[in-house]
């Protein structure tokens, strides 16, 4: 069962807070006469697979899920159990998760477009590639983790539809089922890719903020996470999942990421905001740069490459450091969800450690036929800390991806080092002495006050997308601006996650749900220009406090 503790910010005792909701357990059990998957209610000592559901979003804004999967078995019966028992356990949210965030895409009245006869297609080809590459035999480690994670999203499709038969051989996935989940971020560059016209990304959106902190005299080591997104994904599970799998199909090597915890969202078998804290001691996140230069969408193509969700999952299960995370990472690029990567390995921190010279921290960047990365471990020692809010880094991803054409035509909000965030990190971030502030700076919103929150060319001249935590429906609906990021949508840091080198062995983090309220109005549905959008399980009201997850 998962434990939270409630941190108001200002307030150093922090207290319990009580149970109002039951934990609900189901396990997967196999029959070994039939050789049949079975669904039962409760915890089964001879599990396949089993969860713990605490659904707390009506308190803490945060719903809780352990999968546990049984190393008796194959890794197969794993994955397809695993799936199998999250869909069992969260299908209530799941319902009203895709209700509220995908039941319009490539659904029954836009399958006939032109688009969404494009994805498909895509999709299948490049599904159909990668069976292609798994029959093979080659690069075991690779496939296998992928063919794991596309039977652990068959278990949770079949389970929801109630039609569950583990796949004997080869098996589909359903192109516009519950893979759309997963591709969330990848769909943002396919509809680019496949000229959609009217497109879901938001020229100039921001999709989170992130920091690593080094604390005075390197006593600690925090990494943070803000989750920038549309106010309709606001239904948030905080999962931990513990599978046996082995690094080959016949081997008995367990995989080094077996353990992970990361925030995430009904439906979906990885994060997607990216943040996880792993077993291999690795602790990976990413900030969304995205690419802006349409020359370079011809490398993206459904053959020889991987999604970015899958690509994801495979370093994180297989990867032991920073380096070999971004080899595993860097393979069959797909040019899809171009994001920044921060890898933090904390086997190689110490408290108060300062001759720390490298594989500490490590950057990688991607965009359509491009990766570039670089072990950052020294540059985060002078520093004291790296900031991430969407700008490339690398002068060569910058230049590549179309960055210099934004700054000429808007200026320098499109620049990475005078970027609104930009700014704000590097005139706060030694105000950080602790968790409390950590906390206070990454759900930091005042831009009513704050000149760094100024927009040259917006009128009113204070904008809410120019802050750590963003507050895009506080815009005036009337303003003017100079471009789609920054007028009024509802739109902004949803979430903050947190740890440091004491929390991260047991899977801890701390974590608010929802808009932040530090310096601003709360959001509340009923009171917002958006109060007709589809948000089904919503808390109407999002003024949670900071909460403790632990994990027992």
């Amino acid at each position: 069962m998962s434990g939270y503790t409630a941190l108001f910010l200002g307030v150093l005792t922090s207290f319990l807070v009580p149970w109002t909701v039951l934990s609900e357990v189901h396990s997967v059990v196999l029959d070994s006469l039939t050789g049949k998957l079975y669904l039962e209610p409760g915890f089964r000592a001879d599990f396949v697979a089993w969860a713990n559901f605490t659904d707390d979003i009506h308190n803490t804004g945060w719903a809780y899920l352990e999968v546990t999967t049984s190393g008796n078995y194959n890794d197969s019966l794993q994955a397809y159990a695993a799936g199998v028992v999250e869909a069992a356990a969260t299908s209530d949210l799941l319902y009203k998760h895709w209700m509220n965030t995908m039941v319009g895409y490539c659904g029954p009245f836009k399958y006939e477009s032109g688009y969404c006869q494009r994805l498909r297609e895509y999709i299948l080809t490049n599904l159909q590639w990668m069976w292609q590459q798994m029959e093979k035999g080659e690069d075991l480690e690779y496939w296998h983790q992928i063919r794991l994670a596309l039977l652990q999203l068959r278990g949770l499709e079949d389970s929801y539809n109630d039609q569950v038969t583990f796949p004997s051989g080869p098996f589909s996935v359903n192109p516009f089922g519950f893979l759309l989940f997963q591709m969330g971020g990848d769909l943002e560059d396919l509809e680019s890719a496949l000229n959609k016209t009217t497109q879901s990304r938001t020229l100039g959106s921001g999709s989170c903020s992130a920091l690593i902190k080094l604390l005075p005299g390197n006593k600690e080591l925090l990494v943070s996470h803000d989750t920038w997104n549309n106010y309709q994904s606001m239904l948030r599970i905080i999962k931990k999942y513990s599978f046996a799998y082995r690094t080959t199909p016949k081997g008995d090597t367990p995989i080094p990421g077996g353990t992970q915890v990361f925030s995430s969202y009904p439906g979906s078998i990885f994060s997607g905001d990216d943040f996880y804290i792993l077993s291999s001691g690795l602790v990976t996140l990413e900030t969304t740069i995205g690419n802006s230069n349409a020359a370079l969408w011809k490398f993206v193509t459904p053959k020889g490459t991987v999604m970015e969700w899958l690509r994801n999952i495979v370093a994180n299960r297989l990867a032991e450091g920073g380096k070999d995370w971004t080899a595993y990472f860097s393979k069959y690029n797909s040019g899809t969800y171009n994001n920044q990567w921060m890898i933090v390995d904390y086997k190689h921190f110490s408290p108060g450690k300062s001759d720390i010279q490298d594989q500490l921290f490590t950057v990688l960047e991607q965009i359509p036929g491009l990766i570039v990365s670089e072990d950052k471990t020294k540059e985060l020692l002078k520093t004291g800390y790296w900031a991430s809010y969407n700008i490339p880094y690398y002068e060569e991803i910058f230049n590549a991806s179309g960055c210099p054409e934004l700054v000429q035509k808007y200026g320098d909000w499109f620049s990475f080092d005078m970027n609104p965030r930009a700014q704000i990190f590097r005139r706060n971030h030694s105000l950080v002495t602790d968790m409390e502030s950590m906390i206070r700076l990454m759900r930091y919103n005042n831009f009513k006050e704050d000149p760094l929150s100024k927009c040259q060319g917006c009128d009113p001249p204070f904008n809410g997308e120019n802050a750590i935590s963003a507050r895009s429906d506080l815009n005036p609906s009337n303003g003017t601006y100079p471009f789609g990021a920054l007028k009024q949508r509802p739109h902004g840091g949803t979430d903050m996650k947190v740890t440091s080198y004491a929390m991260f062995r047991d899977y801890q983090l701390l974590a608010a749900s929802g808009p932040t309220w530090d310096q601003v109005p709360p959001f509340q549905w009923s009171k917002s220009p958006y109060s007709e959008l589809l948000h089904m399980g919503h808390p109407d009201l999002w003024a949670f406090p900071i909460v403790s997850v632990r994990w027992g």
